[in-house]
């Protein structure tokens, strides 16, 4: 999967992609075995950059371009992910 993106820095998949696709059967296999911390950073990386978590317009000063931008889960800011259990 090759996601186009204006800023370049983001990779063709990301976890997100997978749990997207998988996470539910992930889920179900290991069931007895996920915490509810688990579940809730995995419900938590799925919704984050998604309309789930809102967002707002961004808009180029020079050619009037606008897009999207979709808020974070925030786990990017903390070194073990902590804030994704918040």
């Amino acid at each position: 999967m090759i996601r186009p993106d204006s800023r370049g820095n983001r990779p063709a998949i990301e976890i997100a992609d997978i749990l997207r696709r998988h996470g539910d059967a992930y889920r179900r296999v290991h069931a007895g075995h996920l915490g509810r911390v688990e579940r809730r950073v995995m419900s938590a990386i799925v919704a984050c950059r998604t309309e789930a978590l809102g967002g707002h317009m961004e808009a180029c000063d020079d050619c009037g371009t606008t897009r999207v931008a979709y808020n974070s889960c925030l786990m990017g800011k903390a070194s073990n992910g902590e804030l994704a259990a918040i």
